[in-house]
């Protein structure tokens, strides 16, 4: 595909040609193209829902994962709002310390699900159902139609109940109801948002002076000149490396190949790597970044030779989680020498600190982070289970160059979930242990280690 001249790539993904990438079901997953122009049209019933919940809650929190998740919580740093808060982690001390620190009567939960049947939010659904006595004002839920969590909504007789458009994957869903409802209910002006979006579509259907190609065709050759490692800079003003290192590694990180998201902090002039730029100096160019970022991304698995819209990998890991849970598979065992495999490491391998951790102890992994750059690999790392929604399928389906380090701690007391057999503190181990054997399974250098230990 390197070979396609700008205005045959261009009419080609525009026409929705599955051959683009590898002929299967691609032309299926393109939804995302035009869905800027349908959410205009539903402008009014987004604002309506948020101007209904103005004065009655204090608080909004989003249970979501993945997709679900990191949009959202990207435009509620980039529009600095207290108003909104993302749960997306199963760790049972922040489950416990944001329902010690919410009010029942003044808290609105908004359920956030493509699939529906996302265990990590429906886990969250449960355990903040019966917090909240059932209240059904208090819920609403955005999901695909025909999902568990629609039938779930309608019966329970939530607030309201958003249809997403089933033709676009959780990455690519941040300018749908999945991004702009919660966008919505901190105040963006949606209209002023998308307008400016829409001037991006317009820019990307060119064939010269193209954003979006543009991007992806740099990140593309990139790839094939050996520069495989991705650095984002511009991201910090709000958290744009969250979204755009799911929508890299997940689109492309599969049969053995991929692109690698850098974090900022990394030095960006090696030779196993490149840089691009998030253009976001103003809250209202978001919306039209998330647009270039999925386009590029688009032309850039053309390039690479991979479908850029599905994510083979991710399943295993669930997979295991489920067994564990289950009783049918045993815990794998903590093996391997933490020195011993950063001592084999060497660009362009890659370290990946996977931290099943109370994100409130973040910053703890500092140490480790610093001695594991001594290796002078590029050095990743993400909150578990966040990255299993992210980053989990380059880590499994990508290039073999990552060594991985899973980091646990102690999760404390138990904290319930109704109606389930287990409890949070149970899932986050299980969620851990499924990665920890399904990376094995792979044949990934991982060793766990436990954050106490860290130093």
């Amino acid at each position: 595909m390197a070979s396609l001249a700008p205005a045959e790539l261009v009419e080609r993904l525009w026409a929705r040609d599955s051959t683009l990438w590898t002929g299967r079901d691609e032309n299926r997953w393109l939804g995302w193209l035009d869905e800027p122009l349908r959410m205009r049209q539903r402008v009014a019933e987004l604002e309506e829902f948020a101007a209904g919940t103005v004065g009655q809650f204090d608080s909004v929190v989003l249970l979501g994962m993945g997709g679900s998740s990191l949009a959202p919580e990207v435009v509620r740093r980039t529009f600095e709002s207290d108003h909104l808060q993302v749960l997306d982690t199963t760790h049972p001390a922040a489950v416990r310390r944001a329902a010690q620190a919410l009010d029942p009567a003044r808290t609105l939960f908004l359920v956030s699900s493509k699939s529906g049947s996302t265990l990590e939010t429906r886990c969250h659904l449960d355990f903040f159902w019966e917090w909240a006595g059932g209240r059904t004002e208090a819920f609403a839920a955005i999901t695909d139609p025909g999902s568990e969590l629609e039938a779930l909504a309608r019966k329970r007789g939530f607030r309201a109940v958003f249809a997403g458009e089933p033709t676009i994957g959780g990455r690519y869903s941040a300018l749908s109801v999945f991004g702009l409802v919660p966008a919505a209910l901190i105040g963006v002006d949606l209209e002023r948002l998308l307008l400016r979006v829409e001037e991006m579509v317009e820019a990307c259907r060119l064939d010269d002076g193209n954003p979006g190609l543009e991007l992806g065709e740099r990140m593309g050759e990139g790839w094939k000149d050996g520069r495989d490692k991705v650095q984002v800079s511009g991201v910090s003003r709000g958290g744009f490396g969250l979204w755009v290192e799911q929508l890299i590694a997940e689109s492309t990180g599969k049969k053995g190949k991929g692109l690698v998201p850098v974090p900022t902090e990394e030095p960006a002039d090696a030779p196993d790597r490149q840089s691009e730029e998030a253009r976001v100096t103003d809250p209202y160019e978001l919306g039209q970044e998330f647009y270039r970022w999925e386009f590029a991304t688009a032309v850039a698995g053309a390039i690479i030779g991979i479908n850029p819209f599905d994510q083979p990998d991710v399943q295993a890991a669930k997979d295991r989680t489920n067994k564990v849970l289950a009783g049918e598979d045993p815990p794998p065992e903590d093996e391997g020498s933490l020195d011993e495999l950063l001592a084999a490491a060497s660009p362009p391998d890659y370290v990946c600190i996977q931290a099943f951790i109370d994100p409130a102890r973040e910053a703890e992994l500092e140490p480790l982070v610093e001695r594991a750059a001594q290796t002078g690999c590029v050095v990743t790392h993400g909150l578990g289970p966040r990255y299993l929604h992210s980053t989990g399928q380059l880590h499994k389906g990508g290039p073999p160059e990552g060594r991985f380090i899973q980091v646990v701690d102690d999760a404390g007391d138990e904290v319930p979930i109704p109606e389930r057999p287990f409890g949070f503190g149970t899932l986050v181990r299980a969620q851990a242990d499924g990665d920890l054997a399904s990376l094995r399974e792979r044949g990934r250098p991982i060793v766990r280690i436990r954050l106490e230990d860290v130093s």
